[in-house]
């Protein structure tokens, strides 16, 4: 039976996520780059509509990323997808 998540259970997976990719320097900086933010202006985008989708976005783009923060949580990784469509509606690539 698939879990159900709430909004706020998506929100709390993409905050997970975010502390993940800060944990390491190798797998923030990767997400840093792609979204154009540096350290000082993090925080503050963090409170911004689409950010946690832009998290769960790059967290989902490496299957060894996802599979390790999937892992590190003991989830199934398709968790982040149900998460990532519950907080931006249709993720690319997403046709159904």
């Amino acid at each position: 039976m698939a879990q159900r998540l709430t909004q706020q259970d998506a929100e709390t997976l993409a905050l997970r996520a975010l502390a993940f990719l800060a944990a390491e320097p190798e797998r923030l900086e990767p997400f840093l780059a792609a979204t154009g933010l540096g350290p000082a202006t993090l925080r503050a985008a963090a409170s911004e509509p689409g950010f946690l989708v832009a998290v769960l976005d790059h967290i989902s783009g490496s299957d060894s990323l996802l599979l390790e923060f999937a892992g590190n949580l003991s989830l199934n990784p398709e968790i982040i997808a149900d998460a990532r469509r519950l907080l931006g509606g249709t993720a690319p690539g997403d046709f159904t």
